[in-house]
């Protein structure tokens, strides 16, 4: 797995985690700390992406690649569909407005 990927995906597990365990008066705290590793995990992801030649042209091929199919196995299954609507985005070459993100 790239390095830069796997960094930033180890950082969001470890906050997914410690999200999952918060205590009512730190879940918003860890929340939004998930929250933000998980966009730069994306944007790791979309950087790793736009270096590929060829790049993969449908969301179909993109989930067919050997790193996203690890990246898939090791996500809880609560996140799959973030996931798979972030990697929509990145196959589109679409940014989300910072607003945007699931607020």
């Amino acid at each position: 797995m790239d390095a830069k990927v796997k960094q930033a995906l180890d950082v969001t597990l470890r906050n997914w985690n410690a999200m999952s365990r918060s205590r009512h008066e730190d879940a918003e705290e860890t929340a939004n700390e998930f929250e933000s590793s998980f966009y730069l995990f994306i944007d790791a992801l979309s950087d790793w992406t736009y270096e590929l030649d060829p790049q993969p042209q449908t969301l179909e091929e993109f989930l067919e690649l050997p790193m996203i199919q690890e990246i898939l196995d090791l996500l809880p299954a609560p996140l799959h569909l973030n996931f798979e609507t972030e990697a929509e985005l990145i196959v589109d070459h679409k940014t989300r407005i910072e607003d945007a993100k699931y607020d």
